[in-house]
């Protein structure tokens, strides 16, 4: 499997707002008091300005139009319910909000075959939401692709059952911990691994003080160290600030970029720059508007694609 890839989808949101569905076990998630029409154009400008700057080192953005007449707020977050994977498998994942359900869209297929992709074989998850089961997509999975390792924070959106399962179809390794994060003097249980931990090709970025059952952070601490990767640990602070919500991608010239927000780099320690900057560059984008209305940040908004080109 190559280690990391260039090809990232994104959706171009047609409507976004701080989705009440999601916010009840989202706690990055806040409304703001600006009218309906100003947090979209702010979203807009922000998710392209952020696609410039990736397509200015190289990184080749699929950007897909979000459906004008479906209510999708959170369409701007496709990692949730697609993964695309070398051997030519995509993954459709089940999703806690029923209005999130609506992003899955049967003709994703026929948008990455016409840009030179190839599509082998489809393994679909989605009828475990009857069942109230949820796997959403690589916000619940920290795929390490080369050593075939997935990293998942079980929650109310990351069932236990349904990550044993995709282990199995897909032949990953699982290291699954539980995450908290302080809110309001209590400890919360984190929606999606991806904001606590990102994997990259020599090191990971990761809130080790998230895990609070010792035996479990070991155990993704050895995991991390035996598969050759750098620990670069943030605090439970920078988590709030979208420091774990970070992906590596390839560039121009097959040079690696460290993916993140702003609000996320401007957390970081002039220390935890260095040492990013020692295994690859950064780049960040300003998505002030999606990161409090959406809960999610830059990792979020990118669909990586590994499938074959034609």
């Amino acid at each position: 499997s190559p280690t990391v890839t260039s090809n990232i989808i994104m959706v171009r949101p047609a409507q976004f707002r701080s989705n009440e569905q999601t916010a009840v076990n989202n706690y990055f998630q806040s409304t703001v008091n600006s009218s309906v029409e100003s947090v979209l154009s702010n979203a807009l400008k922000e998710f392209d300005n952020f696609v410039i700057k990736l397509q200015s080192v190289g990184v080749n953005v699929l950007v897909i139009q979000d459906t004008e007449d479906t209510d999708t707020p959170d369409a701007v977050f496709p990692n949730n319910w697609i993964s695309f994977h070398s051997d030519g498998t995509v993954c459709l994942y089940p999703m806690f909000a029923v209005n999130r359900r609506i992003e899955r869209r049967p003709d994703i297929f026929d948008i990455v075959r016409t840009n030179g992709f190839t599509v082998t074989k489809t393994v679909d998850y989605s009828e475990f939401e009857d069942k109230s089961k949820f796997l959403e997509g690589t916000g619940s999975l920290i795929l390490d692709r080369v050593n075939k390792v997935a990293y998942c924070a079980l929650s109310a959106r990351s069932d236990s059952e349904l990550l044993a399962k995709f282990c199995n179809d897909f032949n990953y390794k699982c290291v699954a911990f539980t995450a908290y994060q302080s809110a309001g003097g209590d400890r919360l249980v984190i929606y999606h691994t991806n904001v606590m931990m990102a994997v990259c090709e020599t090191f990971a970025v990761i809130c080790l003080d998230c895990i609070d059952d010792v035996s479990e952070r070991t155990a993704v601490e050895n995991s991390l160290r035996n598969t050759g990767k750098e620990i670069i640990a943030i605090s439970e602070d920078q988590v709030k600030l979208f420091a774990g919500n970070m992906l590596q991608v390839v560039g121009e010239c097959d040079k690696r970029f460290l993916v993140m927000s702003s609000t996320a780099y401007q957390s970081l320690t002039d220390e935890q720059i260095a040492a990013i900057t020692r295994h690859c560059d950064i780049v960040h984008s300003d998505i002030g508007t999606i990161e409090t209305c959406g809960g999610g940040s830059a990792r979020c908004m990118m669909a990586e694609v590994y499938l074959p080109k034609n």
